[in-house]
C-alpha cells in the first residue's frame, strides 16, 4: 500500500471517528435532564446526512445512536420505548436525507435553514403520529387540536435543533481547522 493511499485511509477513518464521536455524544445528551424537546435528535441526522457520503451509513448511524439511547432511557427510567417511535425514527431518516442536500453547501445560512426545516418536519410528522395513534379524535378538529396542543413543545425543538446543529457543525469545523487530517475524502 502506498504511503499516499495509507494517509488517505487514515484520514477517512479519523473523519468517521470524529463524526461518530459527535453523534454518540449527542445521543448521550438525551440521558441528562433537559427542557422538553431540547434534544439532539434532528441534529444527529442532519449532521450525518451532510458529512457521511455513504447514504446507508448516514442513515444507520443516527438511528442506531437513537436506538441505543432509547434502550438506555428505558433501562434508567422506563421512557425509552413508546408507541410513537416509528414516527420519531421516520423523522430522523427524513432529516438525515435533508442533510444529503447540504453536501458541499454546509454554510451558516444553509445549516440554519435546514435546521429550521428539520424542526418543522419533526413537529409535523411526530404530531401527526400522535393524532394517528388515537390520542385525539380522528377528525380535522382532532388533528388541529393535536397540533395546537404541541405548539408549546415546538419551542424546545427549535432551540434544541439550532443549538445542537451549532455544536455539531461548528465543532466539526473547528476540528477540521485544528486538525486538517480529518478533512480527507468523504465517507
Amino acid at each position: 500500500m502506498s504511503s499516499e493511499l495509507k494517509d488517505q485511509n487514515t484520514s477517512v477513518d479519523t473523519r468517521l471517528k470524529v463524526i461518530l464521536g459527535f453523534i454518540v455524544a449527542g445521543a448521550l445528551c438525551r440521558l441528562v435532564p433537559h427542557p422538553f424537546n431540547f434534544t439532539p435528535i434532528a441534529a444527529m441526522g442532519l449532521f450525518a446526512g451532510t458529512y457521511i457520503n455513504n447514504k446507508k451509513l448516514a442513515l444507520l448511524i443516527p438511528i442506531s445512536a437513537m436506538l441505543l439511547s432509547d434502550i438506555m432511557l428505558q433501562l434508567i427510567n422506563g421512557t425509552g420505548f413508546h408507541n410513537q417511535m416509528f414516527w420519531v425514527y421516520g423523522s430522523i431518516a427524513l432529516i438525515t436525507s435533508l442533510g444529503f442536500l447540504l453536501k458541499g453547501r454546509a454554510q451558516r445560512q444553509t445549516i440554519m435553514v435546514a435546521s429550521l426545516t428539520g424542526s418543522i418536519l419533526f413537529f409535523l410528522i411526530t404530531n401527526f403520529g400522535t393524532w394517528a395513534a388515537g390520542y385525539y379524535p380522528h377528525t380535522a378538529a382532532g388533528l388541529t387540536e393535536c397540533f395546537v396542543m404541541a405548539i408549546p413543545f415546538f419551542k424546545g425543538t427549535l432551540m434544541g435543533d439550532l443549538f445542537y446543529n451549532f455544536v455539531f457543525f461548528g465543532g466539526f469545523a473547528l476540528v477540521r481547522w485544528a486538525s486538517p487530517i480529518v478533512i480527507g475524502k468523504k465517507i
